[in-house]
């Protein structure tokens, strides 16, 4: 149920991004926010990256857009983003996410590497089911962004 509702989250992300030009998917919300329709893809793709290969699955796995604290790739620099090979990364990042779960049970035990203020590196326990419902919370905030993104490009609502 869980793998399904991630997968009915993801599809929603790009239905939300059909149709459109590469110019609109560039296209920015209001100022000040960077949020665009190939940033929030952009931004799932690190994000799947991050929680399957590098948490669950143990990899290094290092951000493919996301460069550090205070500006966020993902979303700040889209003016040249190439949507075609953004959405094939985005997928290639969802398949290998499906790939690490299908291997797992679901209290598997994958680690996540948390630096503290003080510069003390923690490493905490996170079950893949918490992976899962993680992912679906992640997706689901980000599709109700993309939801009022598309309806400012083109007018168009829904699932």
């Amino acid at each position: 149920m869980l793998e399904g509702w991630l997968d009915f989250h993801r599809a929603t992300l790009a239905i939300k991004c059909e149709g459109l030009s590469d110019t609109q998917l560039r296209t920015r919300s209001v100022p000040p926010s960077a949020m665009s329709l190939i940033g929030l893809v952009r931004h799932m793709a690190d994000v799947e990256r991050f929680w399957f290969r590098e948490v669950m699955a143990g990899e290094e796995a290092p951000p493919i857009y996301w460069d550090n604290p205070g500006h966020d790739s993902d979303f700040d620099d889209v003016d040249g983003a190439d949507p075609a090979a953004d959405f094939a990364i985005w997928r290639g990042e969802c398949e290998r996410a499906r790939t690490v779960a299908g291997g797992l049970s679901l209290d598997a035990v994958g680690t996540e590497r948390v630096t503290d203020p003080d510069g003390t590196l923690r490493e905490l326990p996170i079950t893949l089911r918490w992976v899962l419902s993680h992912m679906i919370e992640e997706y689901a905030r980000h599709n109700g962004h993309a939801d009022l993104l598309r309806e400012t490009i083109d007018g168009t609502t829904g699932e």
